[in-house]
């Protein structure tokens, strides 16, 4: 083999000229004795082959043997006893079809997982889920975790609970709101408040508003806005909710200040008392609902402001006396009555009125019943 560099004998050692940069940058040769430790290193460095490449190594069948043990004590110490129980029993019963529903399941893994059953039998454990085409050790530990825990239910419910609390405030739970039997919608006016209490069929049972009030007129005492809605507190009936328009001026405009004022004065009164009067098991009774969002439910909205809902009742009070299955039930006693109201020659007299009716239909509609996000 022949070495790299000029050799030169020097007595009984030979040594070895080594390139090496001087401080102005030109090259010089250092000669190396051939018993020393960079020469040997140097030439190790040299004589080293080029195609040298690792070899493959393969596993042993006890270290295969070894790994599947671990992977099977991993599963029982990751699930208990009754949770491998459970997961044994779905992936042995259910019908590639069923199995589908788990999220990770679809598509081949289900028919992969029949298919196996069939050819073999049942599964034992958790550990011979992994002989199965398409499952690793990752994958069936995150199987498992969504046979014991489907995501998809968790899923809707997390979508349900987001689409409730766009237009719901505070936030609260469906199987509440799915057991409701009455509700009574509020909205608030600069000179008068509205209700209506509604079933959950849709029938009208009270609609009505207050006399008119002075309170915009001049500065008043709590005391005087405590008294005035306390009063008309007392002629509320009794419900499961209580359903607050919340509306939804700028506060950037400092002339609408005093409304804006005047309405949280109201709403922060209300939720005190209407909570304190009516409430039973120690949970919230008092609602907000966005007041755009009612408009976007019935297709009021025109751009950012809402137009009235006048036509859309007179059209539902219809549908009530012609329709054998009308959307709103009014009582019959008092269709004659609702009628002349609309005849009235002040249309904003009765706005409030008409937007408690629609309030209390959309939130049967898009928090009661079946959503539709």
């Amino acid at each position: 083999m022949e070495e790299d560099g000029p050799w030169e004998p020097t007595g009984l050692t030979w040594k070895m000229s080594v390139p090496g940069l001087m401080a102005g940058g030109r090259w010089r040769c250092f000669p190396v004795p051939l018993g020393s430790f960079l020469f040997q290193a140097l030439r190790s460095s040299c004589c080293r082959k080029k195609s040298s490449a690792p070899k493959n190594i393969i596993p042993s069948v006890a270290f295969c043997d070894e790994n599947a043990k671990e992977s099977q004590n991993a599963l029982d110490k990751l699930f208990s006893s009754e949770q491998q129980a459970s997961i044994l029993h779905v992936l042995n019963t259910a019908s590639s079809k069923e199995l589908e529903a788990f999220k990770l399941l679809r598509g081949r893994r289900s028919t992969n997982i029949v298919e196996h059953r069939e050819k073999f039998g049942p599964f034992q454990n958790l550990e011979s889920l992994m002989n199965v085409p398409l499952f690793q050790y990752k994958t069936t530990v995150q199987v498992c975790n969504s046979i014991l825990c489907p995501e998809t239910r968790g899923k809707k419910k997390l979508q349900e609970n987001r689409f409730l609390g766009k237009f719901i405030k505070p936030d609260i739970r469906r199987e509440r709101l799915k057991a409701v039997n009455s509700i009574v919608s509020i909205v608030i006016g600069t000179r008068r408040i509205a209700w209506a209490h509604l079933d959950r069929k849709l029938a009208v049972l009270d609609w009505q508003q207050s006399n008119r009030w002075r309170l915009m007129d001049r500065t008043y005492l709590s005391s005087v806005y405590l008294e005035e809605i306390s009063s008309i507190i007392s002629k509320m009936p009794k419900a499961d909710f209580y359903v607050l328009e919340k509306t939804g001026l700028p506060i950037q405009n400092s002339s609408l200040f005093p409304i804006l004022l005047h309405f949280h004065i109201m709403e922060a009164m209300l939720y005190a008392l209407l909570n304190k009067t009516f409430a039973q098991d120690g949970q919230h009774r008092v609602l907000s609902m966005n007041r755009n969002a009612v408009g976007k439910h019935f297709e009021l909205m025109i751009g950012d402001s809402r137009t009235s809902g006048k036509e859309l009742v007179k059209q539902f009070l219809s549908e009530s006396v012609l329709k054998a299955d009308p959307r709103v039930v009014f009582p019959a006693d008092k269709v004659v009555h609702y009628r002349q109201m609309f005849s009235s020659t002040e249309p904003q007299r009765i706005e409030e009125l008409y937007d408690s009716l629609l309030q209390a239909i959309a939130f049967y509609e898009l928090a009661v019943f079946e959503p539709k996000p």
